[in-house]
């Protein structure tokens, strides 16, 4: 056998694989082959919408299953052993996997990023491959794990049987967190972007420690888990933690039924009666903690728990309270001091007033927004920035100006922080809510699962009205079509379940002002508006979170963002770390959707401070009292118009910086890139005998044709479009070079069925832009089936060869002008 004849796959089976195995891995257990760990970025250019490829691990080694300790790159015999060491470590250093192998089938390279081992980097042999315990000793003392310790660290994940698996930033979250606490750490922090699974991950910790007998030796662990939304509860009861079954309650005195995911309903077990009292015989508790404490002694019924009853309270979303040191979340956890206390965050906050680090410790393990819509994980997204002219400009009322009521208007300039806040202006609502349904229209998906963000429920009120209005038809068609989901409005509250529902049509839009910025899981939301300021960069990033789940079984891979207040100023702040992959700004009478004009010049634009505090104030959560105080008066003015302004259009580069260019230039540039000159373009394309296939190359590279097509409005061939756009050549219509091709009259040597088919062929290309014509399947649709079958029309040709070198022909006469 010649080694280097073999391919990569051959090499892994030969001779890794067995090699592996002689060293004691269990091959059914313990070695997983070519492992995707991520899904693969989703580009978005355009119209076109595609995925990146995934990233690929040859071999990955557990210790036990989602316990990974070793990984090899594997490489066909022609590269030298240690060829792919360096990719080895890239992905070792993603999937947090501390021994990292390259092989070519000869032996192996071997790293320890441990840096236990001296050399760090050593040859081995093939029969010198390290066992399954001579690693895992090396992995113990690498984290210092003791005896009890190591037993926590190897308590299995749960497995439900139906193929389900972690993904590996989870595995990562799961065991960063189970190895801090077994090796004593109280406090754990981690940081996971909305839409990684953090109620999956926070799952598989608490059933590893909840199942771990050193963990607990008594044997009667109890578990709390405290979030602030009574939807996150419910469904993390029936779906996330249903392994838990009768062991689990909820700490609440209402009774519910709830849908499963797979369609099932189940009654929710309660913890409490009808007078509170609470049944001391479950092991794992869920509930709000608006539901166990309050601002009087007689509503803290954490107290009736004593100190010591949990062993572990999980807060999901604990940087909306917790952190601060008066906080009602700080007053339970200082209650149950004793216990491990694990928090659960898309964004730790950090200021002078309130500190995650200082009461949970560093993180232990972050995975970022930035991070997931690299790995594909999450749904990118566009950015159209609206600016009116009332913003902007500011409003100054006229000499005498009266408000609705016929009072005075005070004699100052109002702004965007005044807007429907302590002055309305109506107008500005209507022109939002028009360019808000100009957006849907355009788009073609007037049911796209939209939120609205208000400034508060009484604007959310308003902007239903305008939203309704513009949307009659629909509205006629289902009244749920636009509805007020607040903190105050039950009707609104009892649909929110449809909302997030992908089964359910209604309601479609949606107008809030803070119930729906944190904690909802919409899944299917494809546009998120922006129409009130967001002072903090974590209610930012919670805002942008509603958007970033991919529904693949809905096509949903992107989302996009309409920002009427300027709140996407904080993609300047260094803290951000999810930029869009468009930002586009219409003008007075530009279409909504982005961008088919050359952009504006970029204007600076002043990033908001952030408001300390103002995101640990909820206002539209059930069950909270309302704030005390007389409530702020509003001033209504009619009869000021707004309008549109500015218009600025943004692309992030190659390096992932924000730069301003249209669509027409980012094409250009790209193109030129890949063909440095006219002659290079020219040769490569009448040196291929496929023409679709340099098409699919610029698409896999996500350079989108049909975009640009779309924008300069032209039916052009794709070689048009490279020639014009990158090269600035006049580009000539499919039906211009048809026409030229019959006019040179080059199908006389062939015979009468033949030249209809060339001629029928020519239609095609002129018609429906086909490229491949030389691929024989053409000949099974009209209009040549009604010339006779495949095999006569290419017997026309003397065979496939002579049909073949016709077609060839045919694209040369085809492309012979380049003007």
């Amino acid at each position: 056998m010649d080694k280097r004849s073999l391919t990569e796959r051959d090499i892994c089976t030969k001779f890794i694989l067995p090699a592996v195995k002689r060293a004691g891995w269990d091959e059914m257990v313990q070695v997983r082959e070519e492992v995707y760990f991520t899904k693969g970025r989703i580009i978005v250019r355009g119209k076109l919408v595609t995925r990146g490829k995934a990233k690929k691990a040859d071999f990955v080694l557990y210790y036990k299953p989602n316990i990974p300790i070793a990984l090899i790159e594997a490489k066909d015999n022609s590269h030298s052993v240690g060829d792919g060491m360096q990719q080895a470590l890239d992905y070792a250093e993603t999937l947090k996997i501390p021994f990292v192998f390259s092989s070519n089938g000869d032996g192996f390279v071997f790293h320890d990023r441990t840096g236990a081992s001296s050399p760090r980097e050593l040859n081995l042999g093939l029969d010198a491959f390290p066992s399954p315990a001579d690693l895992w000793a090396r992995y113990r003392a690498w984290k210092g794990l003791d005896g009890e310790s190591e037993e926590i660290v190897l308590q299995d994940y749960h497995d439900d049987g139906s193929g389900k698996e972690p993904r590996y930033y989870q595995v990562n979250a799961v065991n960063a967190a189970i190895e801090a606490i077994a090796k004593g750490q109280d406090r754990v922090l981690l940081v996971m972007a909305t839409g990684t699974g953090k109620t999956y991950t926070a799952f598989q910790i608490i059933w590893r420690l909840w199942k771990s007998r050193r963990w607990n030796p008594e044997g009667n662990k109890r578990v709390l888990f405290l979030a602030d939304r009574n939807v996150l509860i419910d469904q993390t009861m029936v779906n996330d933690f249903r392994p838990f079954g009768a062991a689990m309650a909820k700490l609440s005195t209402n009774a519910k039924t709830i849908e499963r995911q797979d369609g099932t309903s189940v009654d929710l077990t309660l913890a409490l009666d009808r007078k509170r009292r609470i049944d001391t015989a479950f092991e794992v508790y869920l509930g709000l903690y608006q539901a166990i404490t309050g601002p009087e002694e007689r509503q803290k019924l954490f107290k009736e728990f004593s100190k010591d009853f949990f062993d572990l309270i999980v807060i999901d979303e604990c940087h909306r309270g917790s952190a601060a040191e008066d906080s009602a979340w700080r007053e339970i956890l200082t209650h149950f001091s004793g216990a491990t206390q694990i928090g659960l965050t898309a964004t730790p906050k950090e200021t002078e007033y309130v500190s995650n680090t200082e009461y949970f410790g560093e993180p232990v393990f972050t995975y970022s927004l930035k991070q997931g819509i690299s790995d594909g994980f999450l749904a990118p997204y566009k950015v159209i920035k609206v600016h009116i002219d009332r913003d902007v400009e500011g409003y100054r009322p006229e000499k005498g100006q009266l408000d609705r009521d016929g009072n005075e208007v005070e004699d100052r300039i109002y702004n965007a922080k005044d807007f429907d806040r302590t002055l309305v202006l109506d107008d500005r609502t209507l022109l939002t809510a028009k360019k808000i349904t100009a957006f849907l229209k355009e788009s073609g998906d007037r049911y796209q699962k939209t939120i609205v963000f208000c400034v508060d429920q009484e604007h959310a009120a308003r902007m239903r009205q305008a939203l309704i209005n513009e949307n009659s038809d629909l509205v006629t068609e289902n009244a749920r079509y636009v509805m007020r989901i607040t903190g105050s409005d039950k009707e609104g509250q009892d649909q929110l379940g449809n909302f997030i529902d992908p089964e359910s049509k209604w309601p479609v839009l949606v107008t809030t002002s803070r119930l729906l910025s944190t904690g909802v899981d919409a899944q299917t939301c494809r546009l998120i508006v922006l129409d009130r300021e967001i002072g903090s960069m974590t209610e930012f990033k919670q805002i942008v979170g509603r958007g970033t789940r991919v529904h693949e079984d809905t096509r949903k891979f992107y989302f996009t963002l309409i920002d009427f207040r300027g709140a996407t100023a904080h993609f300047a702040d260094p803290d951000f770390d999810g930029d869009p992959v468009q930002i586009y700004a219409p003008g007075a009478d530009d279409p909504m959707t982005p961008p088919d004009e050359e952009p504006a010049t970029p204007e600076g634009e002043d990033a908001i401070p952030p408001t300390p505090g103002e995101d640990e104030t909820i206002v539209d959560q059930p069950g909270l009292p309302l704030p005390s105080g007389d409530p702020v008066r509003k001033i209504y003015v009619d009869g000021v118009g707004a309008r549109i302004i500015a218009e600025r259009v943004e692309y992030l580069d190659e390096n992932g910086k924000l730069v301003t260019e249209s669509l027409r230039d980012f094409t250009k540039n790209a193109l030129r890139k890949r063909f440095a000159s006219l002659d290079e373009f020219l040769k490569r394309w009448n040196a291929a005998e496929r023409k679709q296939a340099i098409v699919e190359e610029l698409e896999a590279e996500g350079l989108s044709l049909d975009a640009i097509a779309d924008e300069l409005g032209k039916n052009l061939d794709p070689f048009d479009l490279i020639c014009h756009v990158a090269f600035d050549a006049k580009p000539l219509t499919r039906r211009e070079r048809a026409e030229n091709v019959k006019k040179r009259d080059v199908f006389t040597k062939y015979g009468p069925q033949a030249r209809a088919v060339l001629d029928a062929l020519l239609e095609k290309y002129r018609d429906e832009g086909v490229l491949n014509l030389d691929d024989a399947n053409v000949l099974k649709v009209t209009p040549f089936t009604d010339m006779g079958s495949v095999v006569q029309l290419i017997n026309a040709f003397g065979g496939k060869a002579g049909f073949e070198k016709a077609v060839h022909e045919l694209q040369d006469a085809l492309y012979q002008e380049t003007a």
